[in-house]
Formats: C-alpha cells, structure tokens, sequence
C-alpha cells in the first residue's frame, strides 16, 4: 500500500471557458497533479494508444466524483522531440475534451520536468495569493526509456522535494525503461508498469486523486490503494 502526506506538433487539450478567477469561483482545497509522459518515437503504436485511453479514462472517472472534480488540478507535459507543457494547470471539471498525443523524436524528459516543477511553483503560490488550500502536489512521469538530455538537476530537485514531503513524486518505467535513472526522480523506486497496462494505472491514479480529494485536512496522511493491479516496485 503506498501512503502519502497529504511532443512537436502535438494539440493541446481542449477546455471551456476558464474563469480568470477560478480559485475564487471555486474556493475548494486544491491538488494539482503534473502528469510528464514520454511521447518520443519509442512510444508509437500501442503504447501510445494505451497511454491516451489512459489518460481520458483518469479525466472522466475524476469527473465523476463529486469531490475530486472540483479539487484536482492538471498540467500535461509531454516529452517527445521537444519538451511541451500541452496543457496548464487547471480543474479536471474545465477539461472538455483530450487531443490525442503523438509520439516521435527523442525524450527531453529532464526539461520537461524542470517546466512541470516552476509550474508547480507558480500554481501553489496562485492557492496562497488567493487563500485556497492545497493538498501536497503530486508529479507523475512515464517513460520507456531514459531522459536524451540534460537531466540529473531537475531529478535532484524533484528528489529533494519528495524526500521533505513537498511533492509525490512518482516515476513510472514501461518496458524498456532505464529504473536507475527514474529512480533518481523521486526519493522512492520507480514502479515498473505490468505490460500496457496504462488503464488499470490511470484508475488507480483517479481512485487515489478521490481519497486525497476526501481528506479532511491538507497535511493528512492519505492510504492510498494498492499498486498490484498495474504495478510493482
């Protein structure tokens, strides 16, 4: 069980019409989730199928809960020749609609993680310029391989934040992943994926999003469900 304190050419998500006050629109206590995924040339086929089924299933089980879709934030940062942030932050309930992702190029994971911690910064500062509470932010990477570029200060500092429980940083390694390097992401192992199985991973990770949604108290430690029916450590 884990417990936590609580590409070039690619279109962007589609999503309504964004209050430009949003967080005082909806005061609701806030966890914005950056979800980096490899979208390089390694990808194409079925991973990156299973990958964009994946992520439109976490959108709409979130909007189903009556809770997590006032409450969840989400970035999309991709990886993929160039390193793209897709689409800002912003509440699951404002996302319309997901264009699907290419996959193609070579994988900038390192910059795309360095793009996906200042944005992070900048959302919470957004929750306390305006008096909103947040939970602890969480950062989701996915690759099947290993960073083609600079990568180890921006590992370093999402290890460092991890490891003082300022962010969930989570790496996660399909086939083929180079585990070391993930590893060095976070100040926990990265998950090996059992197979494709991005779907059962993107169910967990809305099941979780809920329980988080649900806590009473920003710094509550949160249980959150088992990893075994999509990965293991």
């Amino acid at each position: 069980m884990f417990a936590f304190s609580n590409f070039t050419n690619t279109t962007k998500m589609e999503t309504m019409n964004e209050s430009p006050n949003d967080l005082i629109d909806n005061p609701t206590p806030r966890c914005p989730v950056a979800l980096v995924v490899d979208t390089s040339g390694s990808m194409s086929g079925q991973p990156i199928e299973q990958l964009n089924a994946g992520i439109q299933l976490f959108i709409d089980e979130l909007k189903r809960d009556d809770l997590a879709r006032w409450s969840v934030d989400l970035a999309v940062y991709t990886a993929g020749g160039s390193a793209d942030c897709i689409q800002s932050f912003i509440g699951i309930e404002q996302i319309a609609g997901v264009a699907p992702l290419d996959a193609s190029g070579g994988t900038p994971l390192g910059q795309a993680t360095r793009i996906a911690l200042d944005d992070l910064e900048a959302r919470k500062k957004s929750y306390r310029d305006a008096g909103v509470p947040y939970y602890q932010p969480w950062l989701v990477l996915i690759s099947d391989g290993a960073p083609g570029d600079h990568w180890l200060d921006a590992a370093q500092r999402a290890a460092a934040l991890s490891a003082k429980r300022k962010l969930v940083s989570l790496p996660i390694g399909v086939q083929g992943a180079d585990f070391e390097i993930l590893s060095q992401f976070s100040s926990k192992p990265a998950v090996a994926l059992d197979g494709l199985k991005f779907r059962e991973l993107f169910q967990w990770l809305s099941a979780s999003m809920a329980r988080v949604s649900a806590s009473t108290s920003s710094d509550a430690s949160v249980q959150l469900p088992s990893i075994d029916s999509w990965g293991s450590v």
